[in-house]
C-alpha cells in the first residue's frame, strides 16, 4: 500500500524563473519569496527528497529584452547568465540560514564564486541530501534558462522537473484578458507544442519530450504548493510525453 505521507517524487528539479523570485516587487528578488521557498525545501528534505533548483535571471537581466534594445545578442546572454549566478547564491544565502547544506554550481566557470557544473560531482551532491542550485543556463548563449532547466533535469535523472511561475498552471489562452481560459490538468508536449500553449520554448519541449521528462506547472505563490506538487497531490498542470498521465 502507498504510504500517503511520503513523497511522489523523490529527486525533484525545479525551475524558478526570475519573476517567480520578484515577488510583487517589479525588480530584484523579494526576500518574502526565497524565505517561504527554503522553508519548503527545508521540509522537503526532512522528508528525505533530493531538490536540484534551476534559477533564472529575468528579475535582473534578459537576454533576448536586451538585445531588442539593440545590445550584441551574445553579450545580452552572458549578462543574463550572470543574473542567474546572483540569484543562485542569494537563495543559497538563505536557504543555509535554515542550517541544510547548498551547492552552487554554475555552467559558467566561475571558481572564486562557486562550483563549476560537473554531472556527477552533482548527483554526488543530492545523494549526500544536499541542495544543489543550478546557475548559469547550459554555459552558452541563444539558450533559455527553460532548456537549461529541462537538461539539467535530465542529467541528474531527476523523477520530475517543477517549474515554478507566477499563474497556477497552463491554460489554453491568457487568463488574464480572457476570463473563460481553460485550465489544463493535464496534457502532452505534443499538444503544447501543437497549440503553441507558451509552456517552455519549444528546445526545451522537445528534449523534456524526447527523454520522457515529466513536468508540473504551478503557482509558487500558493501557499504548500511546492510541497503538494512534489507528495502527489493535484495542482496546477501536469505536461508528459504520455497521452493520459500515470
Amino acid at each position: 500500500m502507498t504510504d500517503p505521507t511520503a513523497p511522489k517524487y523523490r529527486r525533484v528539479l525545479l525551475k524558478l524563473s526570475g519573476e517567480a523570485l520578484m515577488g510583487d516587487h517589479p525588480f530584484g528578488i523579494d526576500p518574502a519569496v526565497i524565505h517561504r521557498l527554503a522553508g519548503d525545501i527545508l521540509q522537503l528534505r526532512a522528508l528525505g527528497v533530493e531538490m536540484g533548483i534551476v534559477v533564472g535571471g529575468g528579475n535582473i537581466f534578459r537576454g533576448e529584452g536586451l538585445a531588442k534594445a539593440g545590445m550584441d545578442r551574445v553579450t545580452g546572454d552572458q549578462m543574463g547568465m550572470l543574473a542567474t549566478v546572483m540569484n543562485g547564491l542569494a537563495m543559497q544565502d538563505v536557504i543555509e540560514q535554515r542550517g541544510l547544506q547548498v551547492r552552487v554550481m554554475s555552467a559558467l566557470s566561475i571558481p572564486e564564486v562557486c562550483e563549476s557544473f560537473i554531472r556527477r560531482r552533482a548527483i554526488r551532491h543530492l545523494e549526500k541530501g544536499r541542495i544543489v542550485i543550478l546557475v548559469g543556463g547550459t554555459g552558452n548563449p541563444f539558450f533559455t534558462t527553460d532548456s537549461g532547466a529541462s537538461l539539467r533535469a535530465i542529467e541528474i535523472q531527476a523523477d520530475i522537473m517543477i517549474k515554478a511561475t507566477k499563474v497556477d498552471g497552463v491554460y489554453d489562452s491568457d487568463p488574464k484578458t480572457n476570463p473563460n481560459a481553460r485550465r489544463y490538468e493535464h496534457l502532452t508536449y505534443n499538444m503544447a507544442l501543437d497549440q503553441r500553449l507558451g509552456v517552455m520554448d519549444a528546445t526545451a519541449i522537445v528534449l523534456c519530450r524526447d527523454q520522457n521528462m515529466p513536468m508540473m506547472v504551478i503557482d509558487i505563490q500558493a501557499p504548500n504548493n511546492l510541497v503538494h506538487a512534489i507528495m502527489g497531490k493535484t495542482v496546477g498542470t501536469l505536461v508528459t510525453a504520455e497521452e493520459t498521465a500515470k
